[in-house]
Order: C-alpha cells, then structure tokens, then sequence
C-alpha cells in the first residue's frame, strides 16, 4: 500500500507539482462545483498509476487541481463504487493519496436516498453521522502505522466546526438545509420498501452507496472531514416511486448550485 501509493503521488508531482489543502470528492451529478475551480491542471484516472477508472455514468473520472476562494484545492470529478467491483481499499485508495498529497480537510458530496419522512426531494442533507451497512471495511487486513491507528475512534467522524460553518452560510444565503444520519449500503440496486423501512428504523435519515469508506479511510489518516448529500429520492411509505439513475442525476443536478455556494464559501473559511 505504501509503496503503490508513493508510486502514485510521485507520479502526480512529477507532472504538475502543487501541495492542495482541501479535498473535494463530487458525487453523482454533483460535478458542477468543477466551474468554481480555478482548474490549472487535470489528470485523467487512467493516466494515473494504481488509479481505478470510474465506470458510473455522471462520473466523469478526472482529478483536478486548482484553487476555490482562494485555497488550493484537488478534486476527484467522479469516484469509485463498492459495487463497480472495486476492494475497499482500491475505493479509498484516491483519499490515501489526496493525504500525501498534502490535504488537511475533506469535502464531500453524494446523492442519497431520503428515508425520514420530513424530508422531499430536492433537499439538502448536511451529513452528522453515519452508518455502515456495507459489507466490508477498507481498514481490514494489516494495519499500517505510518497510515493510521489499528482501532480507528469514530465518534468525530464528520468535523462538528464544518458542520457549524454550513449551517451559518445556509442560513445566510436562506438556503433550506437538513441535518441527519447517512446509511451506507452496497447497492448497486435501490432499495425495496421493506429495505427502506429498515434503514429508517435502525436510525437513518437517508441512504446510498458511497461516502462512508472514504470518511473511514480519512478519519484513520487524522483528516477532518465534511459531507453533504442531495436527496434525489424518497424511501418513505406513501412516497415511494420507481426510480433510475438518470432521474438521481437530474434532481442532482437541479440541487447542486445551492449545495455549490455552501462548499464554495465553507472552503473560505478554512
């Protein structure tokens, strides 16, 4: 891992030498925040040595770096699924990288599944905890020190100053924003009402597939991070409807500026 992940970085600063502060990992058409980059050079994945490719539609699978108010900044334009078939640790491998890159904080945004009845689509979900409901972990297997510690304290999973700063920009620019649990599941099918009822009632306020080995693999690295999820659909008894992937792009998409403006002044205020 050490060694494939020094190959890596070697690599990036061989090509363009720039040490980012904050990292940034876009979710399923969420890539908008991309206009907001300053961009003063991009990476495709498959140029990159140990990188996965991103095979989901709406991933465009490109690592850009460049600035945002200011601060420098890497973003990964696409990311990597359990369910493409990737290890966890090939999921994470990104943020293992970002790390030595430089990165001192970690931005990230997915599309999820609304469980709490409160919630419509459209809304924004300011992530406060999580549950992993994913089959695996990406810290199983040999712990490596000079990574991070065998038995990772997640108690601070999602950086509660962060967390205080969304919520005064929302606040400021009256965007409406909601707080809650994010439920991590394998997918890559949507869930059934009996699988929705079950997330909801183990204490979840949302649901996806994403975002959760990522915070692990960051949290075991001593990185601060924060997280946002745009509720592209509702698992919620009476609400339920069919649902595709390109209907989860599409309310992405329409949600995404206002999700953009919070990250793009929260990243000043680093």
């Amino acid at each position: 891992m050490l060694e494939k992940i020094k190959q890596t970085v070697d690599y990036i600063n061989n090509n363009f030498k720039f040490e980012p502060e904050v990292g940034i990992i876009l979710g399923s058409g969420l890539g908008g925040l991309v206009k907001e980059i300053d961009i003063k050079h991009v990476f495709n994945y498959e140029d990159i040595p140990n990188f996965p490719v991103s095979t989901v539609e709406g991933h465009s699978g490109k690592l850009i770096f460049g600035y945002v108010n200011k601060k420098r900044v890497v973003a990964m334009q696409g990311r990597f699924h359990y369910y493409e078939g990737y290890t966890m640790k090939e999921v994470t491998f990104p943020v293992r990288v970002m790390k030595f890159l430089g990165i001192k904080t970690l931005i990230l945004s997915n599309a999820s599944g609304g469980v709490n009845p409160n919630f419509e689509i459209g809304d924004i979900m300011l992530i406060n905890d999580h549950i992993n409901l994913l089959p695996s972990n990406p810290l199983l297997g040999q712990n490596i020190k000079e990574l991070g510690p065998r038995f990772l304290d997640m108690h601070d999973a999602y950086d509660k100053d962060l967390l205080k700063k969304a919520k005064e920009i929302a606040k400021k620019h009256k965007i409406k924003v909601q707080e809650g649990i994010y439920a991590a599941v394998s997918g890559p099918c949507f869930e059934t009402p009996a699988e929705y009822r079950y997330i909801r009632n183990v204490g979840a306020d949302t649901v996806g597939m994403s975002t959760v080995p990522e915070v692990q693999v960051a949290r075991h690295m001593g990185i601060p991070c924060f997280a946002v999820s745009i509720i592209t659909d509702l698992g919620v008894d009476g609400k339920i409807v069919e649902i595709s992937h390109d209907e989860v792009v599409e309310v992405a998409n329409n949600a995404e500026p206002k999700m953009t403006l919070i990250i793009k002044e929260l990243i000043g205020k680093l």
